[in-house]
């Protein structure tokens, strides 16, 4: 059997839990295809999923492990089964792998044919890498789940990390007016994404800055999302990310609260190409790990200030 250089963990933990080594390579099945990582994006509190680790979101499933982490990639197409059409081998690609599949932490993965999207020319593999969760999130929040309109008022809370980078970018990019709290280090950062506003998170409290927002994405959660309805206009929409918002106080303030998790979505990155290749949108990266180092990679989300994605290179 053909084998790979992959991260793995054999048993459900954090970081600790992480190894480089060699296993097996993945064959792809109908409608997918084999693709040869090239670089491969980290998230923050991904080892905690329960979709890391079984075949369901709510951890009833199957147990998977070993299971390869990392749901972003960039890389080129290496083998397809004769029923996909749409790409070619040596095509270079990126995505979101769904969440109860192993991930990109890998030299090989496989994946649908039909979640895939071209890479945009702009971007390096690195960059690439760190598009597709963070961006799509930012994407469904405005788009799909606030139906953001242009000229509306957008609060973005933790807009230096990495999704809320991505929602001060393309909430701008749509035309909207565009606060952001932030870290007071990264106060000039947010406002150079498209913020007109940013607020120092720890010295200044936003509701004495913004007030009748359309929209609010929220990143932070806790006493944030409880905080946040004051400055929300009735009938605005409340996007939670880092937790449900409360339905009762979304009803209270005669507003919407919504929460999601990121679904794979070509005619999405599509949309997020687009705006890359026209110099609207631009991914930040923090910093880029050899492969081999997966797990401090993990660490460093655990235990570091970060400003963008952390990407793993793979192969050249």
């Amino acid at each position: 059997m053909p084998t790979m250089n992959a991260v793995r963990a054999h048993q459900r933990g954090g970081p600790e839990r992480l190894a480089y080594e060699r296993a097996p390579r993945p064959e792809p099945g109908p409608g997918e295809i084999l693709i040869e990582v090239r670089a491969a994006s980290v998230t923050a509190g991904e080892l905690s999923w329960d979709a890391t680790w079984t075949d369901s979101f709510d951890g009833t499933g199957r147990d998977r492990t070993p299971v390869i982490p990392s749901h972003e990639f960039s890389g080129v197409v290496a083998a397809r089964t004769d029923d996909v059409t749409d790409w070619h081998d040596g095509d270079e690609v990126y995505g979101l792998v769904p969440f109860t599949r192993d991930g990109a932490a890998a030299e090989y993965l496989t994946i649908p044919a039909a979640l895939v999207a071209a890479k945009p020319t702009a971007l390096t593999h690195h960059q690439a890498a760190a598009v597709p969760l963070a961006a799509l999130t930012a994407w469904q929040a405005l788009t799909h789940h606030a139906h953001l309109r242009t000229g509306q008022r957008v609060l973005v809370h933790g807009g230096a990390g990495g999704v809320g980078s991505y929602a001060v970018q393309i909430a701008s990019a749509l035309g909207a007016e565009v606060t952001a709290t932030a870290g007071a280090t990264d106060l000039d950062f947010v406002r150079s994404l498209g913020a007109g506003t940013a607020i120092d998170y720890a010295h200044d409290r936003f509701e004495d800055h913004v007030h009748d927002v359309d929209v609010i994405v929220d990143l932070v959660g806790g006493r944030t999302t409880t905080r946040s309805w004051s400055v929300l206009r009735p009938g605005g929409t409340l996007v939670g990310v880092a937790e449900p918002p409360d339905p009762r106080a979304a009803e209270h303030h005669n507003a919407r609260g919504v929460f999601f998790v990121v679904e794979p979505d070509r005619a999405g990155l599509d949309s997020i190409t687009q705006l890359i290749e026209d110099g609207r949108l631009v991914p930040s990266v923090d910093r880029v790990l050899p492969l081999s180092r997966g797990r401090g990679a993990y660490e460093a989300l655990e235990n570091e200030h970060r400003r963008g994605k952390i990407v793993l290179h793979v192969s050249d």
